[in-house]
């Protein structure tokens, strides 16, 4: 099993190599110094692989969430890579926010430079729908 520590601790050398953590999962380090998540996984018994994000920008439990994710989508006969692409097209993710949570925060933004009257209406139109 992969460690923060060891994620730390991992520097450079001449070749880049691995650190695997388990079920497909590792961390990539380049020749640079960079550091990156991938994942290594058999589709329609061919060999593909997902890089998840650079370290530090992606932390190892989120390593591990999505790794998880990509083995359901696996076990449900579809393909991790495709999932992963809409998903940035789209700009949908697990932690997206709905359209009231930012009408919220739009209204507490405003509430000072409106007037009672207008805070109500506002409140009504884009919160209470």
């Amino acid at each position: 099993m992969l460690t923060d520590k060891a994620i730390k601790a991992a520097t450079a050398k001449e070749k880049p190599y691995k650190i695997t953590d388990g079920n497909g999962l590792f961390l990539h380090v380049s020749t640079k110094g960079h550091k990156t998540f991938r994942f290594k996984f058999r589709f329609e018994k061919k060999e593909q692989l997902l890089i998840f994000g650079i370290y530090p920008d992606i932390s190892l439990a989120d390593a591990r969430e999505k790794r998880g994710e990509a083995r359901k989508q696996l076990r449900a006969g579809r393909d991790p890579r495709h999932a992963f692409k809409i998903s940035k097209l789209v700009g949908f993710d697990a932690g997206s926010k709905n359209f009231e949570s930012l009408a919220r925060e739009w209204y507490d933004l405003q509430r000072p430079r409106c007037v009672p009257r207008q805070r109500s209406i506002d409140r009504l139109r884009f919160i209470n729908m």
